[in-house]
């Protein structure tokens, strides 16, 4: 507890007369070198107001004045019975009937900002985006119920440790992987920084908190298994139709989404003459401009009959995977195909592979930095570097 002392003062704030000649009373309140000013909502003509006294010579808007007076002393003295450490936009809350800073609780914080978000998806961010943040306000709700028997916890009580037993909690009692508990984390951090950007939080207790690597190795088919898929004859056609699209995203590196929505008019002739895909990604919103290559052009060609707006067949994500299954099963890829697969063969064994620039790989596969591109394909780089390099010591 602190011995600090409040200072309350009334003036006039003469820039501020109204029709009737009559200037407003505002109070500043002081305290520990800072300041909280308000509007009293009390008026009074500049002759009437003691400069002396601070007070006006009309005892009934003194009275009210004492009233203000009061309640903020009470609202100090509350305060600072509480023992926690408090400032003097507290002491103006306290008084007005506000909830204190100090008195946000961690998942009605977390509820303000997702409702906040909410009114942004489809402006800054896509729904799905937000349902992540709600994945792991649920989980937080679990995790203190689980952990502290109760049904949320203040933001100034939270600690260093809180975050590891949150990440504890995921990897145990929800099954996360480390990389899928490390994300959730991200998300949760995002938020703390909010409530300490907006004076929740005097510092943010998971500052020097870093995620736990991960090794996750890039799976993709080899030159060899992607000849194998295109070649290997396939008789029922709804299997047919899902290897189509998976080798048209092989060559254009296009995600699900993006697949699934890709229409006519996002085919145009680029400045080259050749066919390019022109859209944005759903998950950055960035604009991609990808060149089509001759093996997905005789796709496109294939389909072109179809009377429909769509360049492929569409499927849904889980049948689209489900068929993949299968069709490892039939053409032989001891693999575990999934469509996001034909984004890593994209960047892999048909850019990087064929000696493509990564910064040209991070702009055909839209991602929001170069940074991005390399956390995931720095390592199968260094391996083409290696094999060139080998070549070169065989040379000499």
């Amino acid at each position: 507890m602190n011995n600090y002392k409040i200072s309350i003062l009334f003036f006039l704030q003469k820039s501020r007369i109204n029709k009737q000649d009559k200037c407003p009373i505002r109070c500043r309140i002081t305290y520990n070198k800072k300041r909280q000013e308000f509007a009293t909502g009390i008026f009074v003509e500049i002759k009437n107001w003691n400069i002396n006294k601070k007070k006006t010579t009309n005892e009934s808007l003194n009275d009210k004045l004492i009233v203000i007076e009061s309640g903020i002393n009470s609202a100090f003295l509350k305060l600072k019975l509480s023992g926690e450490h408090f400032d003097v936009s507290d002491v103006l809350k306290t008084f007005r009937g506000e909830k204190s800073n100090k008195d946000m609780m961690l998942l009605e914080f977390f509820s303000l900002m997702l409702e906040k978000k909410k009114k942004l998806i489809g402006i800054e961010l896509t729904e799905k985006t937000w349902d992540k943040f709600l994945y792991v306000q649920n989980h937080l709700k679990d995790f203190i119920t689980c952990k502290f028997q109760k049904n949320d916890l203040y933001l100034q009580k939270l600690k260093f440790n809180f975050i590891e037993d949150f990440e504890y909690f995921l990897k145990t009692e929800k099954k996360h992987k480390q990389i899928t508990a490390n994300k959730a984390i991200q998300r949760f951090k995002y938020v703390i920084k909010q409530a300490v950007g907006q004076g929740y939080l005097e510092r943010n207790p998971f500052y020097d908190h870093k995620p736990k690597k991960t090794r996750k190795e890039v799976v993709f088919l080899s030159k060899q298994e992607l000849d194998l898929l295109e070649s290997k004859p396939i008789q029922q056609s709804k299997l047919d139709r899902t290897r189509d699209c998976f080798i048209f995203c092989c060559y254009t590196g296009l995600a699900y989404r993006e697949m699934y929505n890709l229409e006519k008019k996002n085919l145009v002739t680029g400045f080259d003459g050749n066919i390019w895909i022109q859209m944005q990604r759903e998950k950055t919103k960035k604009n991609i401009s990808v060149p089509v290559l001759p093996k997905a052009i005789r796709i496109i060609e294939k389909y072109k009959s179809v009377n429909s707006e769509y360049i492929l067949p569409r499927l849904s994500n889980q049948r689209f995977n489900s068929y993949l299954k299968e069709i490892a099963g039939i053409v032989g890829i001891d693999k575990r195909l999934t469509h996001h697969m034909a984004r890593k063969t994209f960047a892999t064994t048909v850019l990087l592979y064929n000696n493509v620039p990564m910064e040209i790989v991070s702009e055909l596969l839209g991602h929001s930095s170069i940074k991005v591109t390399q956390a995931h394909y720095g390592k199968i780089l260094k391996k083409k570097v290696s094999e060139e390099m080998k070549k070169l010591y065989d040379r000499f």
